[in-house]
């Protein structure tokens, strides 16, 4: 979010790409249809922005203690191991999907909702990281049947107590991924 808000698309792209897909800045030159020199550039014009604004504007880090746990999560939901899920989730957890009237309340029945038969068409889901109002999310991208993989929800979970306390799927991947940088499809 503190991408969106504060840097330029160009900008904006090359840190997304070079700093949370990991992507070296000749990749990401093809992907932006630009040169390696010009990535860098705008690379380092966006981290000078991002390291001059007010500590309370910063992109959050993730809190030693959450990154195991979300680093758990990524692992389990990727395996779409149910077991290991209910493990990671409050007992009084609330799943929502926005923009639909979805609210499952409940490690337990979150997790049997996951195995029903649309929602287990997940199975098998690459997790990609951003940053989402100053916390790690991830852009879901689900087994597309043409093949690689297909766009399906931006996760933005919340942790409390040492376990995950609120779990939202923004499903609306059209305007979502682009906004994250977050590719249309994954081969």
């Amino acid at each position: 979010m503190t991408a969106l808000q504060h840097l330029p698309a160009r900008q904006r792209a090359a840190l997304i790409l070079c700093e949370v897909l990991r992507l070296p800045a000749a990749e990401a030159a093809g992907v932006l249809d630009s040169s390696v020199a010009s990535v860098n550039s705008a690379l380092q014009r966006a981290r000078a922005t991002l390291a001059e604004l007010p500590d309370d504007q910063r992109p959050a880090q993730v809190d030693p203690e959450n990154a195991e746990l979300l680093a758990r999560y990524v692992d389990a939901f990727q395996r779409y191991d149910m077991k290991a899920l209910l493990a990671l989730i409050h007992e009084d957890a609330v799943m929502t999907m926005p923009p639909f009237e979805f609210w499952v309340r409940g490690n337990a029945d979150i997790t049997a909702w996951m195995m029903q038969p649309t929602p287990r068409q997940c199975a098998g889901s690459i997790l990609m990281p951003v940053q989402a109002n100053g916390v790690l999310a991830w852009g879901q991208y689900k087994p597309d049947p043409d093949g690689g993989y297909q766009p399906w929800g931006l996760q933005v979970h919340e942790v409390s107590g040492g376990k995950l306390s609120r779990l939202t799927f923004f499903l609306d991947t059209s305007v979502m991924f682009p906004l994250f940088g977050l590719p249309p499809h994954l081969d």
